[in-house]
C-alpha cells in the first residue's frame, strides 16, 4: 500500500474546474486513490507548478515548493498539517488497510507528531490497542490544530503524547474549521451586545415582548415544516421553548418535547423510530421514494442519540455556545430519529443550548426560527450541503410502504461530519436576531405604547380595541377602512378618525 502513487494532475476534479492546473495532494488524494466511500473535504488541496499560495471557497492551491513524496505517510501528513483532522477519511482509512500496514506505517516517523496523531486517531476510532509500546518522550501535542479547527481544553492521552482535545466523543464528533467569519462573531461577543441592548429596555416592555416572541418563534418553526396550527397548539409549543434550558437534555425529555409537538396526531408512532426514514417526496405513478436527505439506520439512533448527548454535554461552557448549537441541533436533525417533529426540536436544540451556556438573557428566548424562516433558502442550501454529500454513499432499498431501507453501513456519516457551514449559517441568525427580530418586536411594543398614551387625549377606549385598531391601521396602510368606519369603529367622529390616523402615522411612520 506505502509504494502506490497518489498524485494525479487534474485541471477538473470531482465536476469543480480548478483554478489552474495542479497535483491533487491530501485527503482528496487519498480519497480517490484508495476508493473509499466518503464525500471529499469542502476544500480541494493541489500543489501548484508555480511558486504561489492562495484559496478560496472550493479549493487550497499550494507552492511548488510543497511537494513531497508521492506515498500514503506523506500525504497523511500533508492532510494532517494543512487541512486538519477528519475523522470520517481516517475510520475510512482504518476500516480499508490492515493493522499490519499501520503499524509498518507509524514507524516511519515512530515519534513524529503526525506519526502520534495518527496512532491515537486508531485506538481511538478502532476501539482497539495496537501492539506498539507506550512513548516516554516528554512533549505531548494537540490533536487539533487550533489554527485550523475548533477545539476543546482537552486531556492528555501518555501513551500517545497526545493532548486529545477533540470536540466530541468516538460516537459523535462533528468538527468545525475556523473560517474568518467564525472568527469576526465569536470576537464580537454577540452575547454581551446582546445583554447590553435588552437591560436598556424597560422590564414591562421586555417581560410582553418575550410573550410575542415565544409565539412568533413557534409559528415559524411550524411554518418551516410547511404547518400552520391552531393557536393554541402555537402557544403551547412556545410555552415549552420558554422553558428551553430549564431541564437536562436525555432521551427522556426528547420524547416528552415530541409529545407536546405531535400532541393529538393518531397518525404517526411516538419515539425513537424503529424503521427507515427520509425526507423527500414520492413519485407520483409508481409512490417510489425521491430521497433528498437519508436518516441514520433505525439499528444505529441507540448509539449515535447517547453518543449526540453525551457529546452534548462534553461541549456545555467548554466549547463556544452558537458552535454547540450548531453541532448538536444539526446533528440531531441529519440523524433523524423520530418519525415526525424532528425539525421543530432540531430549532429546540438551539435555544436549549444556547440557553444553557447563558448565551441569552435569562427570560429572553432568541427567536431563531423566527430568522431562520425569513432565510430559508439558506437554510434549505446549508441542510443540503451535509445531505447531497453522503446520498451518493448510502445504499438503500424501498419497502413495501414506500419507504427506504438502508442496507450499507452508514453510522459514520452521521458521526463525523464538517458542520462549518451549519455554524456559519447559525452565527448568521443570531445576528439577524438581534440585529432585526428582537428590536423589531420590542420597537413595536414601544410604539404602540406611545400611541396608545397619544390616543387617549382623543378618545378614550378598553386596551382589547386598542389593538383591533392598530390592526386595522397596518392592515389599511395607516387609514379607517369603510368596513372599520361602518362597523367596529363607527362610534367615533370623522375628526376623531382623521385625528387617530395622524397619530399611527406620526408614531409608526406609515
Amino acid at each position: 500500500m506505502e509504494s502506490q502513487g497518489y498524485f494525479l494532475k487534474i485541471t477538473v476534479f470531482q465536476g469543480k474546474k480548478a483554478p489552474e492546473e495542479g497535483i491533487l495532494v491530501g485527503y482528496s488524494a487519498l480519497i480517490h486513490g484508495l476508493k473509499l466511500t466518503i464525500p471529499h473535504p469542502t476544500q480541494t488541496s493541489i500543489i501548484s507548478h508555480k511558486r504561489r499560495s492562495y484559496a478560496n471557497a472550493d479549493w487550497r492551491v499550494f507552492s511548488s515548493r510543497n511537494i513531497f513524496e508521492d506515498t500514503l505517510y506523506k500525504h497523511l501528513v500533508f492532510a494532517l498539517k494543512y487541512e486538519g483532522v477528519n475523522l470520517l477519511f481516517f475510520k475510512s482509512l482504518f476500516l480499508k488497510i490492515s493493522e499490519e500496514e499501520i503499524c509498518k506505517l507509524l514507524q516511519i516517523e515512530p515519534t513524529g507528531q503526525y506519526s502520534r496523531k495518527i496512532w491515537f486517531l486508531y485506538e481511538w476510532l478502532m476501539n482497539k490497542k495496537l501492539n506498539l509500546p507506550d512513548l516516554t518522550i516528554k512533549d505531548a501535542v494537540p490533536l487539533i490544530d487550533e489554527k485550523i479547527q475548533y477545539a476543546i481544553k482537552g486531556v492528555s492521552s501518555p501513551r500517545h503524547r497526545i493532548i486529545n482535545n477533540l470536540p466530541g466523543t468516538v460516537d459523535f464528533c462533528p468538527l468545525i474549521f475556523k473560517t474568518e467569519k467564525l472568527e469576526n462573531y465569536i470576537q464580537s461577543n454577540l452575547s454581551a451586545v446582546n445583554s447590553t441592548y435588552l437591560n436598556s429596555v424597560l422590564k414591562s416592555v421586555l417581560q410582553r415582548a418575550s410573550a410575542f416572541l415565544l409565539l412568533k418563534d413557534s409559528k415559524a418553526s411550524f411554518t418551516i415544516e410547511g404547518e400552520t396550527p391552531p393557536t393554541n397548539r402555537a402557544v403551547r409549543w412556545g410555552k415549552a421553548i420558554g422553558q428551553a434550558g430549564a431541564n437536562s437534555l436525555n432521551k427522556e425529555e426528547l420524547l416528552r418535547l415530541q409529545q407536546i409537538i405531535l400532541e393529538g396526531n393518531r397518525f404517526v408512532t411516538f419515539g425513537f423510530r424503529k424503521k427507515g426514514g427520509f425526507v423527500g417526496e414520492h413519485d407520483r405513478e409508481t409512490g417510489m421514494p425521491l430521497p433528498e436527505h437519508i436518516s441514520a439506520k433505525w439499528q444505529d439512533i441507540d448509539l449515535l442519540m447517547n453518543g449526540l448527548l453525551t457529546t452534548n454535554n462534553l461541549l456545555e461552557n467548554n466549547y463556544d455556545a452558537v458552535l454547540s448549537a450548531a453541532v448538536i441541533a444539526f446533528g440531531f436533525v441529519f440523524i433523524h430519529p423520530f418519525e415526525d417533529g424532528n425539525g421543530r426540536l432540531h430549532r429546540y436544540l438551539i435555544h436549549h443550548i444556547l440557553a444553557k451556556q447563558k448565551f441569552s438573557q435569562q427570560g429572553i428566548i432568541f427567536p431563531i426560527s423566527a430568522s431562520i424562516l425569513d432565510h430559508i433558502d439558506d437554510y434549505r442550501k446549508v441542510l443540503e450541503t451535509y445531505s447531497h454529500s453522503i446520498l451518493d454513499f448510502i445504499d438503500w432499498t424501498e419497502t413495501e410502504d414506500h419507504n427506504v431501507e438502508v442496507i450499507n453501513e452508514t453510522i459514520d456519516y452521521y458521526r463525523y461530519f464538517d458542520a462549518t457551514k451549519q455554524a456559519e449559517f447559525l452565527y448568521d441568525c443570531v445576528q439577524d436576531t438581534l440585529d432585526r427580530v428582537i428590536p423589531e418586536e420590542i420597537n413595536y411594543l414601544q410604539a404602540f405604547d406611545t400611541f396608545k398614551k397619544q390616543l387617549e387625549q382623543v378618545v378614550e377606549m378598553p386596551d382589547r380595541m386598542i389593538s383591533l385598531l392598530v390592526n386595522f391601521l397596518e392592515q389599511n396602510n395607516g387609514q379607517f377602512s369603510n368596513r372599520a368606519k361602518a362597523k367596529e369603529f363607527q362610534v367615533l367622529t370623522d375628526t376623531e378618525i382623521i385625528q387617530i390616523e395622524e397619530i399611527y402615522k406620526d408614531v409608526f411612520g406609515r
